[in-house]
């Protein structure tokens, strides 16, 4: 049997009024935005249609983390696995979403170290408190604190921080795998004690910012090294990057001190000639960067590289180039969606989202009069 179906729209007050007309069936539905809307993008999810289902997500996505827990009920109530790992997938866009935006705050605001490292974290981990994490990190530091004095050399200062990190507090470290993903994550590295260079020398800056010992990392070519700089070092504003200026260096994967020789013989077996920019302190957003970029290649499978992509973007927000700042005006200028009724036909379905997302052509759509011969839909 074939039905006859028109659908109109009026708009009154903030009311979205459908009239629906069949040729046994005269009736108005009040569709009310909030519920009847979700809904019906709920049933949408399952949709084959790439693009139907891109457009969903994008309507979903625009109703902001309030709509999780529904999601979470769908994805319980839901046998299909691919169902679920789209709901996985819009979950996750969400949450993605409110990262970017505290990148961005991080970004502009003070830029410590800690809280990128946590921030990258929760990349992974968007629910976690980091609560634990912190006061563990303060109880080495009071731990260091307690051995510390004013008449240790720069070399017995660093042998202290060492020594308690690896020796008592039993700090392990692997050399950058990017099959282990957790080992670039702090509150992994601080829950297992084991990381890699990179996440062990993040932990061995902050507790040297902490206790006001002038360890910075150096951009010396395939590894993440720190050095000690001289204590009159001038580090907001250096005169010139001077490798004389770093007393010797440190390896965070173990706590090993390596001196001046030990590193231009490093330079001569990878056939890299010394310049000075390879001993220029990097700062903290640029640590954080280079966190993201090296996280980033954990996720090479053709089911991750979304992951890889946004870990990407991350970095390259960091750097405020224009494609990132374009998509963040993307993201906070989401619309409130219309409500329709998406029975008839996936035409009517995907002429809805294309239309409404351009925004200036929602009264096009609203003056837009479908009349479909269509089956009878179960």
């Amino acid at each position: 049997m074939y039905k006859l179906i028109k659908i109109y729209r009026l708009k009154f007050r903030k009311v979205i009024i459908f009239f629906i007309f069949t040729k046994e069936v005269r009736f108005i539905n009040f569709y009310m935005l909030e519920n009847k809307e979700i809904s019906a993008l709920f049933h949408l999810i399952d949709d084959p249609d790439d693009e139907v289902f891109n457009s969903v997500t994008e309507r979903i996505i625009s109703h902001g983390r309030a709509i999780i827990p529904n999601l979470e009920n769908l994805w319980e109530n839901s046998p299909d696995e691919e169902v679920q790992e789209r709901i996985e997938l819009i979950i996750h866009k969400l949450h993605f979403r409110d990262l970017v935006e505290e990148f961005v705050e991080w970004k502009n605001g003070s830029c410590e170290l800690l809280h990128g490292a946590l921030l990258v974290s929760k990349y992974c981990y968007p629910e976690m408190i980091a609560t634990n994490t912190l006061q563990e990190i303060e109880k080495i530091r009071r731990n260091i604190w307690l051995e510390l004095n004013s008449y240790l050399t720069p070399l017995e200062q660093v042998n202290v921080i060492s020594g308690i990190l690896f020796s008592y507090y039993k700090l392990k470290g692997n050399e950058v795998s990017y099959d282990l993903p957790d080992d670039f994550l702090l509150t992994k590295v601080i829950e297992g004690k084991r990381g890699n260079s990179i996440t062990n020398g993040i932990l061995y800056l902050i507790l040297c910012e902490l206790l006001d010992i002038p360890a910075k990392a150096i951009n010396i070519p395939r590894q993440f090294i720190l050095g000690y700089f001289d204590i009159d070092y001038n580090f907001p504003n250096p005169e010139k990057m001077k490798k004389d200026k770093i007393n010797f260096y440190i390896d965070p994967l173990n706590g090993q001190v390596y001196s001046q020789k030990d590193v231009d013989s490093y330079f001569k077996r990878i056939s890299v000639p010394p310049t000075p920019s390879y001993y220029r302190q990097m700062t903290d957003k640029r640590i954080i960067q280079h966190l993201l970029e090296e996280f980033s290649k954990c996720f090479i499978a053709p089911s991750n590289l979304y992951k890889k992509n946004d870990l990407l973007f991350l970095a390259k927000l960091l750097d405020e180039c224009e494609d990132s700042l374009m998509y963040l005006l993307i993201l906070s200028r989401y619309r409130k969606p219309i409500v329709v009724d998406f029975s008839p036909t996936k035409q009517i379905r995907k002429d809805f989202f294309q239309l409404f997302i351009s925004g200036k052509n929602k009264k096009k759509f609203a003056q837009k009069k479908y009349s479909l011969h269509t089956k009878n839909h179960k």
